[in-house]
């Protein structure tokens, strides 16, 4: 007797988890719609999953990444890696905080729009992730 095999549980969709060519946002409304498409997408990989770190890594046009999260509370949290410390001026000036000591921010959540605009000419790529560990804790 062949009985049919349970199902498997679902592989996350490889091809979220790619590195896409960055669509330049022109506006609060059209980041809006970027968050809302980045949050349906991380959802459906994790499923019922606990990640640590899940979010999302913007590769930059002259060199370095940006990995972005939130907590818990809704802050946002940046890990710059050093070949992307040029753009903290930029990160400054957008979302008007100081820079931390270290490479890791946590900015509050209504910064997000500010801070993805004003990277917005400067990002190449991104892909989600769904882990990432912060290094550098200030």
């Amino acid at each position: 007797m062949n009985l049919p095999l349970p199902p498997t549980p679902a592989a996350p969709d490889n091809r979220l988890l790619r590195e896409h060519p960055w669509v330049s946002l022109e506006n609060p409304q059209e980041v809006e719609g970027w968050m809302d498409v980045l949050n349906r997408e991380l959802q459906s990989l994790l499923a019922d999953k606990h990640a640590v770190g899940p979010g999302v890594c913007f590769t930059l046009t002259h060199g370095g990444e940006v990995y972005m999260h939130t907590n818990g509370d809704g802050d946002v949290l940046l890990d710059v890696t050093p070949e992307a410390d040029w753009i903290t001026p930029v990160i400054c000036a957008s979302t008007r905080q100081d820079a931390p000591r270290g490479q890791i921010w946590v900015l509050p959540q209504h910064a997000m729009i500010e801070l993805i605009l004003g990277m917005n000419t400067l990002i190449a790529s991104s892909r989600l992730v769904l882990r990432h560990e912060f290094r550098r804790m200030r």
